[in-house]
């Protein structure tokens, strides 16, 4: 019994160590493991013990987050004893990347850059770029990836894509909302026809940047004249070599009194970089002096007072300018003498060009040989049956006079309409014109003739309307492109429905880039016809929706509806037998025409006018496939 009392109390001792001793253990695992967790900034994680098993519970934020709890578990106690009961968050939805298309093209070809969404079809891209190069190589480093397109991502594409076809030599990067152009004109016509074609076109909803350049033109003799007179100061012709020059000369033009909107032709050929800095002191030298002229051919100036003018101010003004002018250019100041009252006034020669292009000419001419000289240089002008000679001829004339006369008629040509002046001291042009460096040329052709010393007065009025490098094509020509377009191609809806099917997609993707460069006013009839197969009712419902279908894809495409009309003419217009495959397939098509204004009633039938539509010469014809049995009203 003694033997046993003492292992009976020796074990019960030993289990109360034991017990002691794994309590401690416990207690001395869990503040280690999570002090280490605190530390390792993993506050998220939970630590439970039971015996030597450390359990960490609790939901990581990711994978990644979990295993840094396990591993800093591992640190405090060996890793075996780590139970992972954790749970780790559900991911986040991925954000969709940004999509954009980069296009580059030049002699070589043209290469596609870019991350679209699995919506752009890659084939038909390949396609539309392929139209734009005869010979070139079309590369593509397009990827794409399955997201949804952002808004507007086709609409955005299809415009890139048709500013691609305008510029030749480009780079055009495009977002969802955003088309960047970086591109070369091949003269500043071709640059004013592209910038203002392509705001004209883009859509609402999209940022246009734009960076065209183009080559300056030339100007010999660099030229520059400005006036104050009766009307007020202005340029008659202003030609610079740089921007900040332009600036400069411009704001000389503010202090002499010039108001609104005035412009300098930046052009290559200035003699000297001091230009502007000489045109400047001559504006603030003319201003000073009230009235006059002063007049530039590259370093050569032609100061010209009014007459009247003070001479001693005169004289100031002339002096203090020449000391400032740069040592390159040379002054010559006039100031004209009052003429005597017994004077009758100066001969002159005055031509009119009419709006309609006849030309009158009317004053003194030198010799009877001259007369006939200026009437043939007149007719190879303006055309020989619009010139009316009026001219009487003054054989007290200078030699020079026929010189001028023609270099007068000459500047003439360049405007659409107008008059010309001249006097053996000055030259008087005035008009309308659709070139807006027209007064700069007008100017350096008449200096360069005549001589600086000749007072030039140029009011010359720039008309946006005849301007041909803005000027929109007519409707008729409008019509002619979309038969260009759609020659031996075909607009195809399937069976029985007014759905296209992807062979239509091309043609109305060309045929909306062709309506867009017509402009907004351009009024179209967009037609639907069927065989006679099926019920009637049916085939004009369906020829209806077809030519709605039409409109609704073309608008789009941004094109301007608004004048457009859709009409389902169903059979009732048949332009071939219904009793062959080959004549319904005929009959079955979609056609444009212009929509005419109306001609007042004549007591036409209704029948001589259908007749009149149906043979229409401005018709174009875009057939629709598909062979369906007459049981579909298929069409």
């Amino acid at each position: 019994m003694i033997a046993f009392g003492t292992f009976a109390g020796a074990a019960g001792l030993s289990l109360i160590s034991a017990y002691f001793a794994v309590s401690l253990i416990e207690t001395a695992s869990k503040a280690g493991v999570k002090t280490e967790l605190e530390t390792s900034e993993l506050g998220w994680a939970d630590v439970d013990v039971s015996g030597l098993e450390v359990f960490l519970f609790g939901t990581a934020p990711d994978e990644a987050a979990r295993f840094r709890a396990i591993t800093a578990a591992g640190r405090v106690v060996d890793a075996s004893r780590v139970i992972d009961q954790m749970n780790v968050a559900e991911a986040a939805e991925i954000a969709p990347p940004s999509f954009s298309l980069e296009l580059l093209r030049n002699a070589s070809g043209i290469n596609a850059i870019g991350l679209i969404p699995n919506s752009t079809d890659l084939e038909d891209l390949q396609k539309r770029l392929e139209r734009l190069t005869d010979e070139g190589q079309i590369t593509q480093f397009v990827e794409a990836v399955d997201f949804p397109a952002p808004a507007g991502w086709d609409r955005t594409i299809s415009f890139a894509i048709s500013a691609l076809q305008d510029l030749p030599q480009s780079k055009i990067s495009a977002t969802a909302t955003q088309v960047t152009i970086t591109a070369s004109a091949e003269s500043q016509e071709a640059k004013t026809r592209a910038e203002s074609s392509l705001v004209r076109r883009k859509p609402d909803d999209v940022e246009l940047l734009m960076d065209i350049t183009a080559p300056r033109p030339v100007i010999s003799p660099f030229t520059l004249h400005f006036t104050i007179d009766d009307d007020g100061p202005r340029f008659d012709a202003c030609a610079v070599d740089t921007a900040e020059g332009r600036d400069t000369i411009l704001a000389a033009a503010k202090r002499a009194g010039v108001s609104g909107q005035v412009g300098c032709t930046l052009a290559l050929g200035a003699p000297t970089k001091d230009w502007a800095r000489a045109a400047s002191l001559s504006i603030d030298s003319l201003a000073e002096l009230g009235s006059g002229s002063i007049s530039f051919s590259n370093a050569d100036i032609a100061l010209t007072a009014e007459e009247g003018t003070n001479k001693s101010v005169f004289d100031r003004v002339v002096g203090e300018l020449e000391t400032a002018l740069p040592d390159m250019f040379a002054l010559h100041a006039t100031l004209p003498v009052t003429p005597d009252e017994t004077d009758t006034g100066p001969k002159e020669f005055v031509a009119t060009l009419s709006p309609e292009g006849s030309v009158q000419l009317r004053g003194n001419i030198a010799t009877a040989s001259s007369r006939i000289l200026t009437e043939s240089f007149a007719k190879a002008r303006f055309g020989s049956a619009d010139v009316l000679m009026a001219a009487r001829v003054d054989d007290t004339l200078p030699a020079i006079w026929q010189t001028r006369v023609l270099t007068s008629l000459e500047a003439l040509s360049l405007l659409e309409n107008g008059s010309v002046t001249m006097t053996e001291a000055a030259v008087n042009i005035s008009g309308r014109t659709g070139n807006s460096a027209a007064s700069t040329e007008i100017a350096s052709l008449l200096v360069e003739k005549l001589g600086q010393d000749t007072l030039l007065d140029i009011k010359v009025a720039y008309d946006e309307r005849l301007d041909e490098t803005l000027a929109l094509p007519t409707p008729e020509e409008c019509l002619a492109d979309i038969e260009t377009v759609i020659a031996g191609r075909k607009i195809s809806f399937e069976p029985g429905a007014a759905v296209f099917d992807a062979d239509s997609l091309d043609i109305l993707n060309d045929l909306a880039d062709h309506l867009i460069s017509c402009g907004d006013d351009i009024s179209l009839e967009i037609g639907g016809h069927t065989d006679s197969q099926g019920r009637e009712t049916m085939n004009q419902s369906l020829s209806q929706e077809r030519a709605q279908a039409v409109l609704d894809a073309l608008r789009s495409r941004r094109v301007h509806t608004l004048a457009f009309t859709v009409i389902g003419y169903g059979e009732t217009v048949p332009i071939d037998t219904n009793d062959t495959p080959e004549g319904r397939e005929a009959n079955r098509r979609i056609e444009f025409k212009l929509n005419l204004p109306q001609p007042e009633d004549t007591g036409e039938t209704a029948e001589n006018a259908n007749s009149q539509d149906a043979t229409d010469t401005q018709t174009t014809e875009e057939q629709t496939t598909g062979d369906t049995p007459a049981e579909t009203e298929g069409n």
